[in-house]
């Protein structure tokens, strides 16, 4: 047995250990060590190096990868450009609070301080996103400074960043001079709830006239529990965006997500009632949404978080599916409420409106119609990686979600360009399910030399392309702030022509009665042919309804107002919401 082993190898040891079984990057010289490591630990089958052609690509599909499977994501980038191509995908984690690891290539130690080629200060360049950041001093310390650094990551949920000297990664250390924790690590889970606390919780529930629950993504894994404690304390159910794959679509009291990426029966809702129980998100529109007077009952597993959102009279460090738990044991079922009964009634409306429009065939074709044929391919475990813009409000609303699919996105970051990482990321980690990229032209553009990425590794990813020639989400803001379009036309790009030049198959749709064909194209590229697809759809530039600025109510708003509402949104049979609380006598 050799004495000794690179330094750079026990590093990529080391991340084996932790379960690490790719990693995302692009070569450059300040990080040539590393790449000769992971040469020869892919030789060996351990690991396997995913070429990217833009760092931020590798950065945002590091993020994903804990997204999909809650193990560290890894990526890397070079000294200088290579670096700064990182920042996105470190923002996204530390925002959305994703352990995630980037290994930063240096110059090496004896250049360092002295203004040399591509040097920069990297580990005060990512001193505010990471929650941990070194460079390293010596061969010895880089493999148990990425030991502790993928620590780190877990414990305090975010990205940790170790910069690396190039010369230290090649030299020799003892090959029983370093060892890996992951065997004695362990993540932390919070408790349970007092039962004082969930007793007091529940008295104030009993004695609201209009409770609802508000839940993210810490919800996820326990869907029946949060069904359940729907229907037997009568609270209907709004989600953050990224809680929306955790309750199915077909939920009766699933009232949507709130705020501008939302549902109309949740803003709706959101706007009357007096009581929420806020459990295991961190919504950042809170203070613009909420009713400030409504009681509030906060539960997550982040003690940071408790109260940052709202003025909150109960608060409970203690992790959501035990908390629902103690709750379904704790309390006492309700009978059948008019409130209950008014918000159910008001999404089964929201519910006929989106199925009138996605099965809309007459006009221009707009995003609905694609959106049922995404449905109606869609299997029942499929994973969504959803790019941000129009497309995330619209997927939100209309995709049907099974409660087994995945559907992630860049969340508080909301960086353009997430999708295709993100789907990156899950093909990788789930070969065997069916991968989708929904993104708009505008988000596509960022991000699309990477389409090569997914013929090169042998990926069948269903791209969507939704083209409507524009920035969709900024011309909407730019009407409502009275303001002329500026800045926003993308020109005509034909995605599907890249597409065919990257080897990736392209199918181009202008008219809704070509939709089923191309889809079913898709199906057989992918499952078939095991072959990428990107369907291009061109689309109108009609705004998707604007559920935070709805002209419904004839108590808010002029008849003329409601007509033309209407009119422009085909929202013909879509009821206010007072209309349903007046239906079940809800006062």
């Amino acid at each position: 047995m050799a004495d000794t082993i690179d330094s750079g190898i026990a590093m990529v040891k080391t991340l084996e250990s932790w379960g690490v079984d790719h990693i995302y990057g692009l070569p450059g010289g300040s990080i040539n060590n590393i790449m000769y490591a992971l040469r020869e630990e892919q030789k060996n089958g351990n690991i396997h190096y995913i070429q990217v052609r833009h760092e931020e690509v590798g950065g945002l599909a590091a993020v994903d990868d804990g997204r999909v499977t809650g193990k560290i994501g890894v990526a890397f980038g070079s000294a200088g450009p290579g670096a700064t191509h990182l920042f996105q995908g470190a923002y996204d984690a530390m925002m959305d609070r994703v352990p995630t690891l980037f290994l930063v290539g240096q110059v090496p130690h004896n250049f360092m301080n002295q203004d040399f080629f591509q040097e920069q200060d990297e580990s005060q360049l990512f001193g505010d996103a990471g929650v941990y950041n070194r460079t390293v001093t010596t061969a010895e310390s880089l493999p148990k400074v990425v030991d502790e650094a993928i620590r780190q990551a877990y414990a305090k949920h975010g990205p940790a960043f170790v910069v690396v000297p190039n010369d230290l990664a090649g030299q020799p250390i003892p090959a029983d001079g370093y060892y890996s924790s992951a065997a004695n690590f362990e993540k932390a889970e919070a408790p349970e709830p007092s039962g004082e606390k969930v007793a007091a919780a529940l008295k104030m529930i009993k004695a609201a006239k209009k409770p609802v629950i508000y839940m993210g993504q810490g919800v996820r894994g326990a869907a029946d529990d949060m069904m359940e404690l729907s229907r037997k304390l009568q609270m209907p159910i709004i989600y953050a965006a990224l809680g929306k794959d955790v309750i199915p679509y077909e939920f009766p009291a699933l009232l949507g997500s709130g705020m501008r990426v939302a549902s109309k029966p949740a803003n709706e809702a959101l706007k009357e009632t007096d009581l929420m129980l806020f459990i295991g998100s961190n919504f950042p529109f809170s203070e613009v949404l909420f009713n400030p007077d409504a009681q509030f009952i906060q539960i997550d597993s982040n003690p940071a978080m408790l109260g940052k959102r709202h003025k909150t009279e109960i608060s409970m460090y203690a992790d959501a599916k035990k908390a629902i738990k103690k709750f379904l044991e704790m309390s006492e079922k309700e009978p059948e409420t008019a409130w209950y009964k008014a918000n159910i009634a008001n999404a089964d409306n929201w519910r006929e409106y989106n199925e009138k429009m996605m099965n809309k065939t007459d006009g221009d074709l707009r995003f609905e119609p694609v959106f049922k044929e995404i449905n109606r391919i869609a299997k029942e475990d499929a994973l969504f990686s959803i790019d941000v813009g129009d497309v995330t409000q619209n997927a939100v609303r209309l995709i049907k979600n099974t409660g087994r699919q995945r559907w992630f996105t860049s969340g508080l970051f909301a960086t353009m360009g997430a999708g295709l990482p993100g789907a990156l990321a899950a093909k990788l980690s789930h070969p065997d399910k069916q991968v989708f990229n929904l993104a708009g032209d505008g988000a596509q553009t960022m991000v699309m030399q990477d389409l090569i990425t997914e013929k090169m590794y042998d990926l069948p990813i269903i791209n969507v392309v939704f083209k409507n020639f524009e920035l969709g989400f900024i011309v909407d803001e730019q009407e409502d702030e009275g303001q002329e379009r500026f800045g926003v036309s993308l020109g005509g790009i034909n995605f599907a022509q890249i597409a065919e030049a990257q080897g990736v198959h392209g199918i181009s749709v202008t008219k809704v009665e070509d939709l089923p064909k191309a889809f079913d194209e898709a199906v057989e590229m992918t499952e078939h042919q095991n072959e990428p697809v990107l369907i291009e759809v061109q689309i109108t530039g009609e705004r998707p309804i604007p559920v935070e600025k709805l002209e419904l109510d004839p108590a808010d708003n002029t008849p003329e107002a409601i007509d033309r509402f209407k009119k422009r949104y085909y929202a013909e049979d879509l009821k206010p919401f007072s209309a349903f609380l007046d239906e079940y006598g809800v006062k």
